[in-house]
């Protein structure tokens, strides 16, 4: 009879610890399963979304492939990447349609939205490479249309160091345009001293040296 007591004392005590607590610890399990269901939702949903960014950004590439574009299929291709920029936020595809965007502008003559394009990445990427290349771009854009005080600015910072040469040179470019001949030379110079030490190539600077002459040009 003690075993029985101590039983149904036992059992009392749990139904008691029940009723105080069985509804919390339902609703703890519940959030519980609640948060691994929507963790895992999330998961997918991310996957889902790049594996729709990956399919957009390929189909971007496929319509800008070849050198030669009609105006339909430029019209097309920035609209596509317009949607992929907007679509997938600071991804990596954003970033790269973005670039391509400005490409296709600048082949519109549309100078204005290649520099929001380019700007775009330069103020919204979190990848350093693809923000100098950004600022290289924007630069020689600068350059082209007269501008090439802002370009020497937009080449002060943000261009990492694998990209140096290719700064050094369009630094010189900006200085040639202003009439900086000593400034243009030492600037080209760099450009392939840096590309040289790295076994990077670099077209066309040797060039633009012998264009100052051909005492300037011997390094």
């Amino acid at each position: 009879m003690a075993e029985l007591r101590n039983e149904e004392e036992q059992l009392d005590a749990l139904k008691r610890w029940w009723k105080e607590n069985g509804t919390s610890l339902i609703a703890g399990v519940a959030l519980a399963a609640a948060g691994v269901l929507g963790w895992n939702a999330w998961q997918n949903y991310q996957e889902n979304q790049a594996h729709a960014a990956s399919q957009r950004y390929q189909q971007l590439l496929n319509m800008t492939a070849d050198d030669a574009l009609d105006d339909a299929v430029v019209i097309e291709a920035r609209q596509l990447a317009g949607e992929i920029a907007d679509n997938h936020g600071r991804t990596l595809y954003a970033d790269l349609a973005r670039l391509i965007d400005a490409r296709l502008a600048v082949q519109q003559n549309e100078h204005d939205a290649a520099q929001a394009a380019l700007r775009a990445v330069i103020d919204a990427s979190g990848r350093d490479y693809l923000q100098g290349l950004a600022r290289l771009r924007l630069a020689r854009l600068q350059i082209a249309q007269g501008d090439a005080e802002a370009a020497l600015e937009i080449l002060s910072s943000g261009v990492p160091d694998s990209l140096a040469a290719q700064q050094a040179d369009i630094r010189g470019d900006a200085h040639r345009v202003l009439g900086r001949d000593d400034e243009a030379r030492d600037a080209w110079r760099s450009a392939m001293e840096i590309a040289e030490r790295r076994d990077q190539p670099i077209y066309g600077v040797q060039l633009k040296l012998e264009d100052l002459g051909v005492e300037e040009a011997t390094l």
